[in-house]
């Protein structure tokens, strides 16, 4: 009907409500029963009783992942960047293809429609670009982060016992953990569809070597970063021109507050979503100021400066996982004053702690040799066949001899 209409007006009150009626699941699945149990938490404390009783329903999979990318669709149509497609075949399709609906990359219709209509058959280097991708996917997920995981979930699971040594330690930990959990899993999903012939957006690009909560974000779940900034950030960011530079502040929290409150309805995200806003809007103001300050010495061309900046994001970024980690506000804040003012020798499991490390650091070498010399080294992609299949086979027996095999879920499948 968007498509069809010539009339403005009505193109935009068809696309609130379509936006609307695609919202409503998520809205109701993910929020209601948050709301009303808090509500008939708070009622009891005032000794009120409330008619609704308490309710937890189980959420429907992938529902975070395939509301955003009909929303996406959604807004396409009305902006007239796609048009709407006749075929319902190719839409449940887009809606529901299986690699990506638990837990993403976020797709464009732009990109996948055309890919369905022109279905080409699988080929060889599709087949070899995909099992590559699966291969190191697979190593992020069960060698770098269900290894970091038995770690990080044994003191985290025990935030009142664990002292600020061990908290130190497991908040260092969780973002690799993080990254090589949804890393490994964007990779899966990428090679899956690679097999098939479809190829996907890609989700990260080496987070840990940006100097900037900025540049940070463009490299960090890239998917939901570039949804938010093209659906969201820009028109409030358009809309509040007028206020110059506190209006790019304002759509930045607003922003990066519904990002937190999308992941999971909690106070714990609310906080991180402002958080994150709060650190984007600091770099906002100063943006000219450093961007002068860096141009005067030649910083950008300096390499402990760059290496103190990487440092600085990180562990911006970690602060902010504390609450994305923690069960609790409460807790959140026991982590952090624990880690500043309760110092103690940190909970040693040596076999894990050493492989989460050896790991980690295998992890970043790859990650460096593809930010700094991709083109000088190559091992996966090199015209030795001997090296190349070396290198699988190291992959393959370092998963096998170090990986973890008791089946823990993606972390984002929670969301």
């Amino acid at each position: 009907m968007m498509d069809k209409t010539e009339d403005d007006e009505k193109k935009k009150k068809l696309m609130i409500i379509n936006i609307i009626l695609i919202l409503m699941p998520l809205l109701f699945y993910k929020y209601f029963m948050v709301i009303n149990n808090d509500m008939i938490a708070w009622l009891d404390g005032q000794n009120i009783r409330w008619p609704l009783p308490e309710m937890k329903f189980l959420l429907p999979i992938g529902i975070s992942y395939y509301t955003f990318m009909c929303i996406g669709y959604t807004i396409d149509i009305y902006n007239e960047e796609i048009e709407a497609e006749k075929n319902i075949g190719i839409v449940a399709l887009f809606v529901s293809f299986f690699p990506l609906i638990l837990s993403g990359p976020i797709e464009r219709a732009g990109n996948l429609f055309p890919q369905f209509r022109n279905f080409k058959a699988i080929d060889f280097e599709d087949l070899k670009g995909g099992m590559k991708m699966m291969l190191w996917g697979y190593f992020m997920k069960l060698v770098v982060a269900d290894r970091i995981g038995i770690y990080v979930d044994v003191v985290y699971g025990n935030i009142a016992g664990s002292n600020g040594g061990s908290l130190l330690v497991a908040s260092i930990l969780y973002p690799f953990q993080v990254y090589a959990d949804l890393g490994g899993y964007t990779l899966l999903a990428m090679g899956v569809a690679k097999i098939l012939g479809i190829k996907v957006v890609p989700n990260f690009k080496r987070p840990f070597f940006a100097t900037s909560m900025a540049e940070f974000w463009r490299r960090w779940h890239m998917s939901l970063i570039t949804w938010l900034t093209d659906y969201l950030y820009t028109p409030l960011s358009f809309s509040y021109r007028k206020y110059g530079i506190w209006g790019t502040v304002l759509a930045l929290e607003i922003t990066f507050l519904i990002s937190g409150i999308w992941h999971v309805a909690s106070w714990t995200m609310v906080v991180w979503g402002l958080m994150q806003g709060t650190f984007l809007s600091i770099e906002a103001l100063h943006k000219v100021k450093r961007g002068a300050f860096e141009k005067k010495y030649n910083l950008n061309s300096k390499s402990l400066y760059l290496l103190f900046c990487m440092v600085v994001t990180f562990f911006l970024f970690a602060v902010s996982e504390v609450f994305g980690r923690a069960e609790t506000v409460s807790d959140s804040w026991t982590v952090l004053k624990k880690i500043v003012v309760d110092q103690g020798t940190p909970y040693l499991d040596l076999t894990t702690l050493t492989y989460s490390v050896i790991g980690i650091v295998i992890l970043l070498l790859k990650d460096f040799k593809d930010e700094f010399i991709e083109i000088k080294i190559s091992i996966f992609n090199n015209n030795s066949l001997l090296l190349r299949y070396a290198a699988y086979l190291g992959v393959i027996f370092t998963i096998i001899l170090f990986g973890v095999f008791d089946g823990n879920s993606f972390i984002y499948f929670q969301f």
